[in-house]
């Protein structure tokens, strides 16, 4: 597999400014607007959003990919900097908090992405395996049970966020959250 070759200064920043562009559209749930229109808003040609992103999928799995990159960056992160309960318990109020902030994005990128199913699960797999690394060290160290899976883990935040949607009920998700940790202790 080849690395793709590093874009143009000019060219990196026209892809940032098209992905923020999308991204604050899709958390506002302006995915119908025309495709060109992308482009517009961004201050980039057409051809350039096209060159970029050929496809509203394509940069709806960029945005994707962009929030999940950052999201499983920050749970390694966390986890070489903090012990291992404490990485846990950022990581997973982080989770919640994006996920609360972001539900708008989420739900277009999951409406957009319907037709790309493989890239929906390779995104899920490289969350499970950051939580699964912090739970790992957890039971390493002694301080989390070694019979909880990443998935429940996944399915209980993704719950919490479900259940905790209006901003009036951010305190309960909070408290969820210290509800997982506590059960997560040995």
């Amino acid at each position: 597999m080849t690395t793709p070759k590093p874009l143009r200064a000019d060219a990196q920043r026209n892809r940032d400014a098209l992905l923020a562009t999308a991204r604050e559209l899709f958390a506002d749930g302006r995915f119908d607007l025309r495709f060109d229109d992308f482009a517009r808003l961004a201050g980039v040609g057409t051809g350039t959003l096209y060159r970029h992103f050929p496809t509203r999928a394509a940069l709806a799995e960029a945005v994707y990919r962009e929030e999940l990159t950052a999201l499983c960056d920050r749970g390694r992160t966390l986890l070489a900097t903090l012990p291992a309960v404490e990485a846990l318990a950022e990581f997973l109020r982080g989770l919640v908090d994006h996920l609360h902030r972001h539900q708008g994005l989420a739900r277009t990128l999951a409406t957009l992405m319907t037709a790309q199913p493989d890239t929906l699960a390779e995104g899920g797999r490289e969350l499970e395996q950051v939580i699964t690394d912090l739970l790992g060290a957890g039971v390493e160290d002694g301080t989390v049970r070694d019979n909880v899976s990443a998935g429940a883990v996944l399915v209980v935040v993704q719950g919490i966020c479900a259940a905790c949607g209006h901003p009036a009920s951010r305190d309960d998700a909070e408290g969820a959250v210290t509800l997982v940790l506590d059960g997560l202790r040995p």
